[in-house]
């Protein structure tokens, strides 16, 4: 796989690594797993009802809190980042047109075998959320976009985001006005008074909301039923219950992560191309980039989340701020980090966090294992649907100090983690070294007297 002058590609090590950007990789995949953990450890009814119903103690509530409004999405988001940031790294030999070949061949051999692993945690890992087959289909997409200018990214990096919202301004007007007639519907139940055809339909839409909201409706029987099935049985209907979930409510939705995804990934080039996530601007650009992105990004989240808490369907003002808030919060994340790592205390608080992220892909897979297969498993702790959010979380966050512990010391033996070393074999298409190198023994000259 030759290059021009004889160079040659090869995976990006050591002192040629940006330390920042494997803090931030690591940071995003050990909060990925606060996301990951509710729907693992407990009922998926969380995703249709009020998040009361597992459970709502002070600290039930603060962490549910903390969650929704600072990580949410958010890890995710600095994933897709992260991924643009990456092809820019990799293709640094391909920003002309007529670079070469063997980078883009690279490029997309490995997002084909990112697609493969991605499949392995779905089908044998048993993850229903998986997102490495998501970014994968996505990132196929993403090469010819690395020669745009950076403010080009950034407007087609929002088309999502805005799309979303504005779609959702119809969705809110329309359950405005119907929230108002069911109101006055309920006014006229309640005096006993008769109701029009029209009045008895807008009666019935506005029953089946509240049982939606009290119950899950249609899909939470359903989701019920799985779940009852597949923790009552052995592996095979344990493992029919997760697939089942993927086909019934993850695939369907695909092509949405996918151009989420996508559309994040160009905003994290275009972030590379200002030098803003690898550290290349000012302090006080972060702190401003900080508070622009995390004031208006948070407010909206923390109204979303107190909206979620309402025990009858009511208008989210999430619909439309969502996405945006959602991009918002993840570029304050990286200015946050930025910031925090040109401090004496904030780099010795983040150093742990580089070994993380050069073992991330590893820490991903060890996560759905230890809670898929053994936490949480009919046949392991028998903790499934016995956690509120504050045990989630306090189970969530144990892991991953486990997981910062053993990446550090994984990473005094050995150069890279399981799954990364897989993963560049095959897409180098030639095994790569695992183990460190050994330092080579000082010689010692003994000096005549």
């Amino acid at each position: 796989m030759a290059l021009e002058a004889g160079a040659q590609l090869a995976p990006v090590q050591g002192k040629a690594r940006i330390d920042i950007l494997d803090i931030l990789r690591g940071l995003a995949i050990l909060g990925i797993f606060f996301m990951n953990i509710p729907f693992e450890g407990q009922t998926a009814l969380v995703m249709f009802n009020r998040p009361q119903i597992i459970g709502w103690t002070p600290l039930d509530q603060w962490s549910w809190a903390f969650v929704q409004v600072a990580l949410e999405g958010t890890q995710r988001g600095l994933l897709e980042i992260l991924f643009g940031c990456g092809l820019m790294v990799l293709a640094a030999r391909a920003m002309r047109p007529d670079g070469p070949v063997a980078v883009a061949d690279l490029y997309w051999r490995r997002n084909l075998w990112l697609l493969g692993f991605g499949l392995l945690d779905i089908f044998v890992f048993l993850w229903t959320g998986d997102i490495l087959h998501v970014y994968a289909l996505a990132a196929l997409f993403l090469f010819p976009f690395r020669l745009l200018g950076p403010r080009v990214l950034l407007a087609l990096g929002s088309v999502f985001a805005l799309g979303m919202a504005i779609s959702a301004v119809p969705i809110y007007v329309e359950r405005g006005t119907f929230q108002a007639a069911a109101h006055k519907v309920e006014q006229k139940v309640a005096a006993h008074q008769p109701l029009t055809r029209q009045e008895q339909d807008t009666h019935k839409r506005w029953q089946a909301l509240l049982e939606r909201r009290a119950t899950g409706g249609e899909e939470g029987k359903k989701i019920a039923e799985m779940e009852k099935k597949g923790h009552a049985g052995g592996f095979l209907a344990y493992a029919t219950m997760y697939i089942g979930f993927y086909f019934e409510f993850m695939l369907p939705q695909l092509a949405m992560g996918v151009a989420e995804a996508f559309c994040m990934m160009l905003v994290g080039i275009a972030l590379w191309k200002w030098q803003i996530v690898q550290g290349g601007r000012s302090t006080r650009f972060y702190a401003v980039l900080l508070v622009c992105c995390y004031v208006p990004g948070m407010i909206a989240r923390a109204v979303g989340a107190h909206e979620a808490l309402s025990p009858v369907p009511t208008l989210h003002s999430y619909w439309i701020t969502q996405e945006p808030a959602r991009m918002l919060v993840s570029i304050g994340h990286v200015a946050l980090i930025n910031l925090a790592a040109r401090s004496a205390a904030g780099q010795v608080i983040l150093a742990p966090f580089k070994a993380a992220g050069r073992t991330a892909f590893s820490l991903y897979f060890l996560q759905q294992f230890l809670a898929i297969f053994i936490l949480f498993a009919p046949w392991g702790a028998g903790l499934w649907g016995k956690l509120g959010w504050g045990g989630l979380y306090g189970v969530a966050l144990a892991v991953l100090v486990f997981e910062v512990v053993l990446a550090n010391l994984w990473l005094r033996a050995f150069a890279m983690g399981p799954m990364e070393w897989a993963w560049r074999s095959l897409a180098y298409v030639q095994r790569q070294p695992f183990r460190r190198p050994r330092a080579a023994k000082p010689e010692v000259v003994l000096a005549a007297a």
